[in-house]
């Protein structure tokens, strides 16, 4: 995420105006007016990725208008899918009005006026109308309205919404153009799951979320000692032939895939000063290594230090142990 706006960076009676100009270049042009607050405090950060761009933002409480004149002057034709974060939303669009409270999901698009009224802030990833496979028909129906994402394929969403939004990593720019992909594909795959049009969603997009699905219930059950690919496959409805099939896909097995996640999740709990006084063992359990010496072995191998000198120069020297591959 690159930081667009900040209204610190800005005297208190020119906040506003470089807000609407800042999210007018990052989203739409739109017109703002302050509610209860003569000071407008905000930021906006961006990520492009490909033709899709993600943006987090928070602001204070202000009504926004995108007019039938704004709309004729510059309009991107793109369709905008955000969740909420904090704070209370309520946007009018296409005859709909929709109350939106944090966590929940929602859908507009930049060809229609729209009226919001929005304190808190949001996550929004917006792509142009023409990419969208699903028929406008059917994606008329759910704009500007209240969509859950606290299960299902929208939890998936959020949940990779949310993560780019708290992301320092730097993508290469085809990593970008991949992560827009799969951002687009939940974005299908959610909207035709409620409209109950699995059917419409492309098949290379199915499984590219079929994927998703299956690491995430893979990283849920991380724990389990007895996950097995039959398991996993029995959960999402596959044989383990096509579970298999899958991963070869993306040039990992299940196993390695399993196995890397939880040395991943055993690193982080070394590295967590909050976790410091739990036993290595305890942590090597918590991730489903039963037996110690697995872990160690395993642990020395991809990183080229024991878990405890590994814990030991995270801690003592402040700074992230140097690993091997």
């Amino acid at each position: 995420m690159e930081k667009v706006f900040d209204s610190n960076d800005f005297p208190a009676r020119d906040a506003l105006s470089a807000w609407a100009e800042a999210t007018a270049d990052a989203v739409m042009p739109t017109s703002f007016k302050l509610i209860g607050t003569d000071v407008f405090q905000g930021w906006v950060s961006t990520m492009p990725l490909g033709a899709v761009q993600v943006s987090a933002m928070a602001y204070s409480s202000y009504l926004t208008r995108r007019t039938t004149k704004l709309i004729r002057a510059s309009d991107p034709e793109i369709l905008a899918f955000g969740v909420t974060s904090s704070g209370p939303h309520v946007i009018e669009q296409n005859r709909n009005r929709a109350a939106v409270r944090p966590g929940d999901l929602l859908l507009f698009e930049s060809s229609r006026p729209f009226e919001t009224y929005a304190d808190g802030g949001c996550i929004l990833m917006q792509f142009p109308r023409t990419l969208f496979p699903l028929a406008p028909r059917h994606i008329n129906q759910l704009i500007c309205r209240p969509l859950p994402g606290d299960q299902g394929m929208g939890r998936l969403l959020t949940g990779f919404l949310t993560h780019l939004a708290e992301d320092s990593t730097s993508y290469t720019p085809h990593d970008a153009v991949r992560l827009g992909t799969v951002g687009l594909d939940l974005v299908t795959a959610t909207l035709a799951h409620i409209m109950e049009r699995e059917g419409d969603i492309p098949s290379d997009a199915r499984q590219r979320v079929l994927y998703m699905r299956i690491t995430s219930f893979i990283e849920r059950h991380l724990g389990d000692t007895a996950l097995t690919a039959g398991e996993i496959a029995g959960a999402h409805h596959i044989s383990v032939r096509s579970l298999h099939r899958l991963f070869q896909q993306h040039g990992v097995t299940v196993r390695s895939w399993v196995r890397s996640q939880r040395l991943e999740r055993c690193r982080r709990d070394l590295a967590d000063p909050l976790k410091r006084h739990m036993p290595i063992q305890a942590i090597a359990a918590r991730w489903g290594f039963p037996h110690p010496a697995d872990f160690t072995r395993a642990f020395r191998a991809l990183h080229g230090i024991t878990p405890s000198d590994y814990r030991n120069q995270v801690h003592h020297h402040g700074t992230q142990a140097g690993t091997q591959s």
